[in-house]
Parts: structure tokens; C-alpha cells; sequence
């Protein structure tokens, strides 16, 4: 049996019981580095949750979350993601499998790196739902300011419902991008989970906003200037995905929904104050444009001293948008991730 064990940029030498990356320590305890070394020397073979226990607890009494977290700590350490994985891969209620191509001095093996596009799949829909969830609260809170209104007496249900509709549907495909693009870069970095929210969501707010102007242009004639689009999709996705990465990082789910709350507040209040606008301000938009609509905010404006949604009213309600957006969708990813550990 060879003495050590190469992958990507690390070495493992069982002999000596180290783990090193580019010649850099990685700390593993005596457990977890024995299995990773059983995972290791079965590189493309399932290994069982028997087999873990067997070899590696040696027969001590463990529940199942000891191994879940054994693997979740392995992960965190070679950088791995459980929803797109480079190196250890969950076969579901079996066991798991290291897919990465290991040389042991004379061999490499073939395996190939798999890019588990089921995985991605899954994750990406699960912060699609929770863009949809995000968008649903969202419409029902606009919404029930907008029938408050007194000119607002008499159809305020069907006001609610189309508001609500509006708004989850905006809310599922500013998430589909931004999901995906984040679940597609999986563990390559801060940089590429940034850039992959940011580039979704700037695709998605563009081709939303260019439909949105074509579809009034049609209907009625005109369009309403300013509304949500690609710059305010990019900046919203960008923030999404440094909070995701936070997240990978927070031993807690809570936490790590709170980091993204925290970057998608802080993105809707940057947006407003650079002159961009999201849900509550494009509404505002509209119904500036069409002064008919029966939409208005003014009552929500009200709570902040304001005659109508004026500017503080508009930054308020951009960091609340930015937060429930970005809570919503890295939390549900986040539960979907766990489905892989």
C-alpha cells in the first residue's frame, strides 16, 4: 500500500498521519483523517455507513450525525460542497464515495471529476421556492398598505391577490438566477459565488425589465421609465452570494441566514441611494406613470413622516426587500445543501 496520497493540491500521508495543502497543514483529528484516508484508498467506491463505523470507530457506539459531521468538517477542510462535490460525494441513505482523481506515485486513477448538475439542480430550485416565499410576504405587505388606501374601498382582494401574484412571480425569477448561478460555482471560491449570483441576477432583471417596457409600450402606449432591471439584479445577486458563502462558513443555520439577511439589506439600501429601484419603487414608478392605478403606497410613506413614498421611505423599504430576498433564497438552499451531507 503506497504511504501517501495526492489529489488536486493535497497530500495525505497516512504514515505519518498528515494532511497537507501546497505544503500548508491542514488540522484534522485522529477520526477524521482516518476517514478520509478510508475514503481515500477507495477512491470511486461507495463506502458504507457500516464501513465508516467499522473501520473507523472500530465498532464504538456512534449515532449517525457523528459521521455527518465528520463528513461536513472533511468538506469544510478540502473546500468541498456537498451540492456540487469535487471530492466526496453523498450517495443517498448508502454511504459516500471520493470521486477525485488520486495519484499514488505510480497510478493515477480515471475516475473523472463529475459536475453533479442533479445537485445543482436541486439546490437552485430550493432558492428559486424561496425567492417565490420572499416575493409572497413581499405582496402581502405592499398590498395590504395599498388597500388601506381610501380610494382603495372595493375590489382591495383582488388588489391583494394581483400584488401578491406580481410579486412571487418576480420573486421566482430574480431567484432562478441568482440561485443557479450561485449553485453552479459551488466551492470555488468567494469570487466565483459572487460573480455567479451577480451574473444571474443581472440576466434575469435585464430580461424582466425588457419585457416589462415592451409589454406597456403595447398595451398602453408608453412605459414607466425606471424600473427594476439588470444593474439592480447584479448588485442584489452579488450581495446574495457573498452572503451564501458566509453561510458555508456559519456553524449554525441561523447564523448563516443572518449574514445573508444582513449583505441583501445592506444591497437594497445601496441600490436606492445609487438611484436604482426594486418592488416597492418600481410600484411607485408605475403608478407615477399611470396615475388611474388604483396602487399607492402614500399610507406606507406616512410611517416614516413622509408625504407619499418619498426618499427615506424608499431606502427603508429597499433594505427590507434586499433582506427578505437574500434570507429567503440562501435560506432555502441552505436546507436543501443539508439533503446532500
Amino acid at each position: 500500500m503506497p504511504e501517501s496520497y495526492r489529489f488536486d493540491r493535497f497530500l495525505l500521508d497516512t504514515d505519518n498521519r498528515r494532511l497537507t495543502r501546497d505544503g500548508q497543514a491542514v488540522e484534522l483529528n485522529t477520526r477524521y483523517l482516518d476517514a478520509l484516508a478510508l475514503l481515500v484508498r477507495e477512491q470511486g467506491k461507495l463506502v458504507s455507513k457500516e464501513r465508516f463505523l467499522e473501520d473507523v470507530w472500530q465498532g464504538v457506539p456512534v449515532t449517525d450525525e457523528a459521521l455527518t459531521q465528520c463528513i461536513r468538517t472533511l468538506r469544510k477542510q478540502l473546500g468541498d460542497d456537498a451540492g456540487n462535490p469535487r471530492f466526496i460525494e453523498t450517495v443517498p441513505k448508502h454511504g459516500y464515495r471520493f470521486i477525485a482523481p488520486v495519484n499514488d506515485g505510480a497510478t493515477t486513477a480515471t475516475a473523472p471529476r463529475t459536475f453533479a448538475w442533479r445537485n445543482v439542480a436541486l439546490v437552485a430550485g430550493a432558492g428559486t421556492l424561496g425567492g417565490g416565499v420572499a416575493g409572497f410576504f413581499g405582496g402581502l405587505f405592499y398590498g395590504a398598505f395599498a388597500v388601506a388606501q381610501p380610494e382603495g374601498a372595493g375590489g382591495g382582494a383582488s388588489l391583494l391577490l394581483v400584488l401578491i401574484c406580481i410579486t412571487m412571480l418576480i420573486g421566482l425569477l430574480g431567484a432562478a438566477g441568482v440561485a443557479l448561478g450561485i449553485a453552479a460555482a459551488g466551492a470555488r471560491g468567494a469570487v466565483w459565488t459572487i460573480a455567479g449570483g451577480a451574473l444571474g441576477g443581472f440576466i434575469i432583471g435585464s430580461v424582466v425589465k425588457l419585457i416589462g417596457l415592451d409589454t406597456f409600450s403595447l398595451l398602453f402606449g408608453q412605459t414607466p421609465g425606471s424600473i427594476t432591471g439588470g444593474p439592480e439584479g447584479a448588485l442584489l445577486g452579488a450581495a446574495v452570494g457573498a452572503g451564501a458563502w458566509l453561510a458555508q462558513a456559519a456553524r449554525s443555520f441561523r447564523r448563516g441566514v443572518g449574514y445573508a439577511a444582513a449583505m441583501g439589506a445592506v444591497a437594497g439600501v445601496v441600490i436606492h441611494v445609487l438611484g436604482g429601484r426594486l418592488m416597492a419603487g418600481s410600484l411607485d414608478q408605475l403608478t407615477a406613470q399611470f396615475p388611474q392605478s388604483r396602487v399607492r403606497l402614500d399610507q406606507l410613506g406616512r410611517l416614516f413622516g413622509e408625504d407619499g413614498f418619498g426618499p427615506i421611505t424608499q431606502i427603508v423599504t429597499g433594505g427590507l426587500e434586499g433582506l427578505l430576498f437574500a434570507a429567503c433564497v440562501v435560506g432555502a438552499m441552505l436546507i436543501a445543501r443539508r439533503r446532500f451531507e
